[in-house]
């Protein structure tokens, strides 16, 4: 896109206006000294974090009396892989929209790449795979790729909008008319539409949805490769297993407010440990208790543990130090095995993003982890 011009503001009348006038130097600065300083500004300017792909605050947005997203506020980071989970009618869809400038905001402000929403330029950078679209049904897969780089009126040669089509699994269909295809490569059309424009930010609204095992396994790696190179990822998904994978984050939304968010070691907090145990005296139930909160059920000993970058401290009977160690499972069996305990079986568990998922939905408002 072309640049907008940039505004003269205000000049004395007369012929002389049109003549160029020397920078001032700042108060205290010598004009040998500017070009020096400009340097100097430049170089801070240079050092500076880059702006995040993805920025809002408080976003609001009503349908009519019905509140649809009410204050919203999030980043996504450069090169970051952010989720974006919560029930039908969480308003996930709909700040989509908002930050893409395809609906506009009740309230509070966003920015993409550093640049305000309601400027056209800040989507120059932006691929964008909506819930639900449709392409011309008597184009070529070639002649819509062709048609979306025009619209973004971006330079693209012919080799590299195959390549994209390659890249999605439609390398020998580039010339096949798109209303001939399934719904699962419809699906990846939009994908190769979404990557045609060598986009800094990526937006995919349930890109797995019409996929069967090996598109969506083909998604989950074309998102880790854009990841690996610096380009940030805004992915709205109900397959929670998909999410878990490849995300750095996940900001979840319930009735259009965030109810949580954070890393998956933050939102998850914690993992499980299941024992079958016999011969558990009061000495053996205390070291399990040392080590986490426990439930019994018909001999089994469940303990939730400390996420696993979390250092546990634990104290060893045999010298009574206190050892930080990060996984406290085989000193654990250990000290219970020297207590008199018989160890019939050990189950490591995790408690899964879907578990934390529906906690946070079912009790309400989990709050920022």
């Amino acid at each position: 896109m072309s640049a907008a011009p940039q505004s003269a503001g205000p000049q004395s009348a007369g012929p002389q206006s049109a003549v160029p006038q020397p920078a001032t130097p700042p108060p205290g600065t010598s004009p040998d000294d500017a070009p020096a300083a400009r340097r100097t500004a430049a170089e801070l300017v240079a050092a500076l974090p880059p702006s995040p792909a993805i920025w809002c605050s408080g976003l609001r947005k009503s349908f009519g009396r019905r509140p649809a997203v009410q204050d919203v506020s999030f980043e996504v980071g450069r090169g970051e892989v952010v989720g974006l989970l919560g029930p039908n009618g969480a308003g996930k869809t709909t700040v989509i929209k908002m930050l893409l400038g395809l609906v506009r905001p009740d309230g509070g402000e966003s920015m993409l790449l550093g640049r305000p929403t309601t400027d056209p330029a800040a989507r120059a950078r932006v691929g964008y795979l909506p819930e639900l679209f449709r392409y011309q049904p008597w184009l070529t897969a070639a002649e819509v790729m062709a048609f979306h780089v025009r619209l973004a009126q971006v330079d693209v040669a012919e080799r590299e909008r195959l390549d994209r089509l390659a890249l999605v699994g439609l390398a020998g269909r580039a010339d096949d008319r798109v209303g001939g295809f399934s719904k699962g490569m419809q699906q990846r059309l939009g994908l190769a539409v979404a990557l045609v424009v060598r986009p800094q930010l990526v937006v995919l609204d349930e890109p797995t949805s019409a996929l069967d095992p090996l598109g969506r396994a083909d998604v989950r790696d074309i998102v880790l490769d854009l990841r690996a190179h610096g380009v940030a990822v805004l992915l709205n998904s109900h397959l929670i297993g998909e999410v878990e994978r490849v995300c750095d984050r996940v900001v979840i939304l319930d009735g259009g407010r965030v109810a949580a968010s954070g890393s998956l070691a933050e939102l998850l907090g914690q993992r499980e440990v299941r024992l079958r145990l016999s011969g558990v005296t009061a000495d053996v139930a205390a070291r399990l208790a040392a080590t986490g909160s426990v439930r019994e059920a018909d001999g089994w000993y469940t303990l939730s543990l400390p996420a696993d970058d979390a250092a546990v401290p634990l104290t060893d009977p045999a010298d009574d130090a206190a050892v930080p160690l990060t996984d406290p499972v085989p000193d654990l069996v250990r000290d219970l095995v020297r207590l008199g305990a018989r160890v019939h079986a050990v189950e490591p568990g995790r408690i899964t993003l879907e578990d934390r998922l529906l906690g946070i939905l079912r009790s309400g408002h989990g709050g920022d982890a």
